[in-house]
């Protein structure tokens, strides 16, 4: 698959230039839907009225407003936009460097590979740095039009741009139960931190799937080919509700220890890394 470029431009390391594009790390694999005519199977279209005379307008001819609070609509065009004074439209800027357990993961947003498009050893001189100082950068980078705070970082030997949230664009955590006096007992406390500890372990990403999205694809090749759509058995209740916190607790870590044991059994063995994979990493930590 062709990977389409997202921004051109260059990460300034100090005096150093170094030319890069981006391109998107992620993709959505959502099941896309058309609406359609329940009827005959349609297609619904929408056409773009102006409400002021209420006529069709053509894409060509729209552009941005902005609402002030009295309701004036200022317009807005493309010139207005290309004269706004964006230092950050060529060149990813570095603000500084902060280690990474410092940036909350909420603010994180869309992640970019940021692909070297000349010379390759001031990338991997930047990529080698951060690695070993365990901090990222923090940048500022302009995406559509936009300017963006970002971080960039080093991940599986491939500098990565993933933009931010500005401060004033997430929300305070203001809600009623904070105030609130909680007493938890060491009992409960040491139960929970049991049950974490059954459960504790590596992360690896592909212990994970969508089931929905392979339920929901079954259902649409089922009805494609013309076949009965079968619903799934529902999972049996748990035999009756637990009221006690403790118990509540006790039967989780069983619960978990007996999945974890199950789970053990039914896995394959893993793979060897590959060669390759391990000889790049050997030379980056030489390096």
């Amino acid at each position: 698959m062709v990977k389409q470029t997202v921004w051109k431009g260059s990460i300034s390391f100090g005096l150093v230039s170094i030319p890069v594009r981006l391109v998107s790390a992620t993709q959505e694999k959502d099941v896309s839907f058309r609406q359609v005519h329940a009827a005959d199977g349609g297609r619904i279209r929408y056409k773009r009225v102006c409400e002021a005379g209420g006529h069709e307008v053509a894409y060509a001819d729209i552009a941005k407003g902005y609402e002030l609070p009295g309701g004036q609509m200022v317009v807005l065009t493309d010139e207005d936009f290309d004269d706004l004074p964006i230092t950050s439209s060529r060149s990813v800027e570095v603000l500084g460097f902060v280690p990474f357990a410092q940036i909350d993961p909420t603010a994180l947003n869309r992640a970019y590979y940021a692909e070297p498009t000349g010379d390759t050893k001031p990338y991997a001189l930047l990529r080698d740095s951060l690695e070993r100082s365990g901090r990222v950068g923090v940048v500022k980078v302009a995406l559509r039009n936009k300017e963006r705070l970002a971080v960039l970082r080093s991940f599986e030997g491939v500098l990565i741009v993933q933009t931010m949230l500005w401060p004033d664009e997430i929300r305070k955590p203001e809600f009623d139960f904070l105030d609130e006096d909680v007493e938890v007992r060491k009992q409960e406390m040491a139960m929970a931190e049991s049950y974490i500890d059954t459960l504790a372990g590596d992360f690896d990403p592909e212990e994970y799937h969508d089931e929905y999205r392979e339920a929901l694809l079954e259902v649409v090749n089922a009805k494609a080919e013309g076949q009965e759509v079968v619903t799934p058995p529902e999972a049996e209740p748990a035999e009756g509700k637990v009221v006690d916190l403790m118990e509540a607790l006790r039967r989780s870590v069983e619960e978990a220890k007996q999945g974890r044991a199950e789970k053990s059994e039914a896995a394959p063995a893993k793979k060897p890394a590959k060669k390759a994979a391990k000889k790049t990493a050997a030379k980056r930590k030489s390096a």
